[in-house]
């Protein structure tokens, strides 16, 4: 009975060891940076998606992570440079993968918001009319589409950029810009800031695309990534991530930007 009692708790202790094993190693403390940007973080009232992804990344890890704000141009920079590990809801590029690897956790499509009074319907309108200004957030990119109508505008001299969502809401209410883009993210600070009754969506009909935990290739280790990836994929399976997105959205939209097909 003793004998077996033993090897029950070898058994046990052996798999929380190989547990442990598989997870990320703590051997440093770790740094991670939000960006102020609508649902995923508000600095205001220090709530978002990606602050409880960010609350759950740190619990399950076990690992000691110093939570910070950057501007999304100065996260790049960072990441690239292996002086930040971690940040969060960001999308791949050619250029980015040089750099940043990634763990995906939800998908959203982008969108349009234009002045009514400005007469845009489609794509086209905005692309043909050289009056039009666009506004971005600096370092942002978006979906196919999205990013093919900036890079355009941009080559004209007809962008505006700003560090984030409120410079462009009052560019747009004062008539500088004409259109902004937008995600689902940014939806409940459009209504809070009375845009809706002078504005309206055009969709750029692109496929939604996946965001992710960025990790810096230059402070990790291929190895250490893959299990922060694992981790994540953990999150995904549990059913973690979907319940973060269920406090900030309705069912249908939360389960529509959870579930998608992991890029390759």
């Amino acid at each position: 009975m003793i004998r077996r009692s033993l090897a029950g708790l070898l058994l046990m202790l052996g798999c929380l060891s190989s547990a442990m094993a598989a997870g990320p190693t703590c051997s440093r403390s770790f740094t991670l940076a939000l960006h102020d940007h609508g649902l995923l973080y508000s600095v205001d009232t220090d709530t978002g998606i990606d602050k409880d992804f960010a609350d759950e990344l740190i619990r399950r890890s076990g690992c000691q992570i110093r939570v910070s704000l950057m501007s999304r141009a100065r996260i790049w920079k960072v990441i690239e440079s292996g002086a930040l590990d971690f940040s969060l809801s960001g999308i791949a590029d050619d250029e980015r993968n040089q750099y940043a690897d990634f763990a995906w956790y939800f998908s959203n499509k982008y969108y349009l918001l234009v002045r009514n009074d400005a007469g845009i319907h489609q794509l086209a309108d905005f692309e043909h009319n050289e009056q039009f200004q666009l506004g971005v957030i600096r370092s942002f990119r978006y979906s196919e589409s999205a990013n093919r109508l900036v890079d355009t505008l941009t080559a004209e001299n007809r962008v505006s950029q700003a560090g984030g969502l409120d410079p462009l809401y009052q560019a747009l209410i004062l008539r500088r810009i004409q259109g902004m883009i937008i995600e689902p993210f940014d939806y409940p600070a459009i209504d809070d800031k009375k845009i809706r009754d002078v504005t309206s969506i055009v969709e750029f009909n692109d496929p939604a695309v996946p965001h992710g935990l960025i990790m810096s290739k230059r402070a990790l280790s291929p190895a250490e990534r893959e299990k922060w990836r694992t981790l994540v994929n953990d999150m995904r399976a549990d059913g973690t991530i979907r319940r973060i997105f269920e406090k900030y959205f309705k069912h249908d939209l939360a389960d529509s930007m959870v579930n998608f097909q992991t890029p390759p």
